[in-house]
């Protein structure tokens, strides 16, 4: 067995949702989630097929972001794992709940827009997701300031009041 990481390439002003799923239902499941929960979102998803002729399986309403989904699927070659890309105005917290709900997603490894490594193991049969790094290490400790900016940017942004 060996252990690497693979970087994930996306567009700086998107988000990415990775996860592990069981069934090749993912992939049009996801997709009206996306359709559903975000008028006109733009989205690109690709799932890895983890039996049968193991393709990577797409869907999406924006063909670059598809992309950008299909390359890091190939990337990564993990079964029965998807990668979201979710385009700008966009965003994770408008589409996890019902993701996570549905019957086919067994886990969320990462929802975000920051740098993303999957953390992954190879052995003779395939690849599997270990984990992920999202972002970086913390630096510090919030102090007053930083807690009024956090506090600011979530009512810039409509989550609170």
């Amino acid at each position: 067995m060996t252990v690497d990481t693979v970087k994930l390439e996306f567009p700086e002003n998107c988000n990415i949702v990775v996860g592990q799923s069981h069934f090749i239902k993912t992939v049009e499941d996801i997709a009206e989630i996306m359709m559903c929960s975000v008028p006109g979102v733009k989205f690109g998803l690709a799932f890895n097929e983890a039996s049968g002729p193991c393709l990577v399986r797409t869907e999406g309403t924006d063909s670059s972001l598809v992309e950008v989904a299909r390359k890091m699927a190939l990337a990564v070659g993990a079964g029965h794992t998807f990668y979201l890309v979710l385009g700008p105005g966009a965003y994770p917290i408008n589409v996890l709940d019902r993701i996570k709900a549905s019957p086919e997603t067994c886990r969320i490894f990462c929802a975000t827009a920051n740098p993303v490594e999957v953390v992954r193991a190879e052995t003779g049969q395939g690849a599997g997701i270990l984990g992920v790094v999202d972002g970086f290490s913390p630096r510090g400790v919030e102090g007053e300031d930083d807690k009024a900016a956090r506090k600011a940017m979530l009512r810039k942004f409509g989550y609170k009041f």
